[in-house]
């Protein structure tokens, strides 16, 4: 029989799943007999037959306090009614949240901690100011949740790293799924006419997108046929508004694309840049390069991980706008140069890509080694 297995995450999903999520679920399903406890967006489907999620709180501001208030009571009534093998977790607060489901249930189902980035910049590089007020609290639920976890997996360099100073060893390390069916099944398109910028995230300091929007007027005046592409949403739209209003024609934003909207996207621009502050792997610099296309990451992170400077893209340091700004002009203003790097990101999206399958397959060997009494448990 396959073993049960809870997903908890603050993610949001839109039901009924479409695209490269349906794949990845849908893959998921064959390895493991799963129930996924998340969030929905305004509007969208909150339940079917294996996700069991909530819209946002009503006014949106105690939207965050109020999910995590209740998640334990969430957890545990799952706990109770799906009997779950085991529970695979993102992040830190959400398995502090898992540990105490777990005493109210009275139950003893394994937690893996996933761990898919750096855990003290979700108070300090998101939202308002006043989320600052969390930092300690933060910071002291990070080690009750990585020691307290049955297990750890983690994604990159950074990660490990941030687990293994708490003294934990990760059960296993892999990259966040990419969907390669929908960024390697076609060769790269050549690059377009006009050389342009794509920057794919939230909208947030954690993807230094001041910083890209501060590069952005610099690059504009002296690249006059550049244009930039936004998708994504957060605390610093007013940055992308502005930039649509003075640069109309050269700028776009979406709030939202599909991965193969986002594919196509990436085929009609010359580079993505992705200059975060903190980034524990960058799924979408891995996409990018499926695609062939350089990447502008910053030094930070995961991000060297994938993009090595001068081979596949260019590094820099993401609060130095002047900085973030030449690299991208070299980039835009020598086509070259340009497709040279797109060519080696591709072979970089190759080694890092991989099917549904195969992304399963890993949680699966993850689920039942931990179940098996890995020695890290």
């Amino acid at each position: 029989m396959k073993p049960r297995v809870l997903f908890v995450s603050r993610e949001r999903f839109r039901l009924p799943l479409d695209g490269a999520q349906k794949r990845k679920w849908d893959a998921v399903a064959e390895v493991v007999d799963h129930r996924v406890l998340a969030a929905a967006p305004e509007g969208w489907p909150t339940r079917d037959d294996r996700f069991h999620l909530v819209g946002p709180a009503s006014p949106r501001v105690f939207d965050g306090a109020l999910y995590y208030a209740l998640l334990p009571w969430r957890i545990a009534r799952e706990l109770r009614g799906f009997r779950p093998d085991a529970a695979l977790v993102q992040g830190v607060h959400e398995t502090v949240a898992f540990l105490v489901a777990r005493r109210l249930a009275g139950t003893r189902t394994k937690v893996i901690l996933d761990v898919q980035g750096d855990w003290r910049e979700a108070t300090r590089m998101y939202g308002s100011p006043l989320r600052r007020l969390l930092n300690p609290l933060s910071d002291a639920l990070a080690p009750v949740a990585v020691r307290g976890a049955d297990a750890v997996r983690t994604v990159s360099t950074q990660t490990t790293a941030l687990v293994r100073g708490l003294g934990v060893e990760p059960a296993a390390t892999f990259p966040s799924y990419v969907d390669a069916e929908a960024f390697l099944e076609r060769p790269p398109a050549p690059l377009p006419d006009t050389p342009g910028i794509l920057f794919v995230g939230v909208l947030e300091r954690i993807k230094a997108f001041d910083t890209l929007m501060a590069a952005w007027w610099i690059v504009a005046a002296q690249v006059s046929v550049a244009t930039l592409r936004i998708v994504g949403r957060g605390s610093l739209e007013p940055l992308a508004r502005d930039a649509v209003r003075v640069n109309a024609g050269r700028v776009e934003w979406a709030e939202r694309l599909a991965a193969d909207e986002v594919a196509a996207a990436m085929d009609g621009c010359w580079t993505l840049a992705l200059p975060s502050r903190s980034e524990g792997l960058p799924r979408v610099a891995i996409e990018a390069a499926c695609r062939g296309r350089a990447i502008v990451g910053s030094d930070r992170g995961g991000i060297p991980d994938v993009v090595h400077h001068g081979e596949n893209g260019l590094l820099v340091d993401p609060d130095d706008a002047r900085d973030l700004a030449s690299a991208l002009v070299r980039i835009l203003s020598d086509r070259a140069e340009t497709e040279r790097l797109g060519a080696a990101a591709r072979r970089t999206g190759e080694e890092w890509g991989v099917t549904p399958a195969a992304y399963a397959a890993r949680v699966g060997s993850l689920v039942a080694g931990v179940l098996e009494g890995y020695p890290g448990a």
